[in-house]
């Protein structure tokens, strides 16, 4: 799907560049904007044995809080939601983890921050 407007652009360049950055790490992608009835996942990854969800963030403004900070219980709980309907629908009986990468404007390009195992499904 092609982004439309100026902020799905931004976003999707973020996702492209977290995604650069976890595969260099070791990661494998498996599947990129997971979307059921429960919301979305921007990237589903294998970290060898297990399937790590990652949910990418980016502020251009840190007056709102940091690209990290905004991964509320909220969205927490849809992203739980949304892995578990994930693991159902492929039959997946792995491990699995959450993962948030944030990205955030710095003087020598985007500055990635990634945190591994970031919260735990409820």
């Amino acid at each position: 799907m092609a982004a439309k407007t100026p902020a799905q652009r931004q976003g999707r360049r973020a996702e492209d560049r977290v995604l650069a950055f976890l595969q260099h790490q070791g990661l494998v992608l498996l599947e990129r904007n997971y979307r059921c009835r429960y919301g979305e996942i921007d990237l589903i990854m294998e970290d060898g044995p297990t399937v790590v969800f990652v949910e990418v963030r980016f502020r251009a403004d840190r007056r709102f809080g940091g690209a990290l900070e905004s991964v509320d219980r909220r969205k927490q709980a849809k992203l739980s939601a949304a892995a578990a309907h994930f693991l159902q629908e492929k039959r997946l009986d792995r491990p699995a983890r959450f993962d948030v990468a944030g990205l955030t404007p710095a003087a020598d390009g985007p500055l990635i921050q990634w945190i591994r195992d970031a919260f735990q499904a409820d």
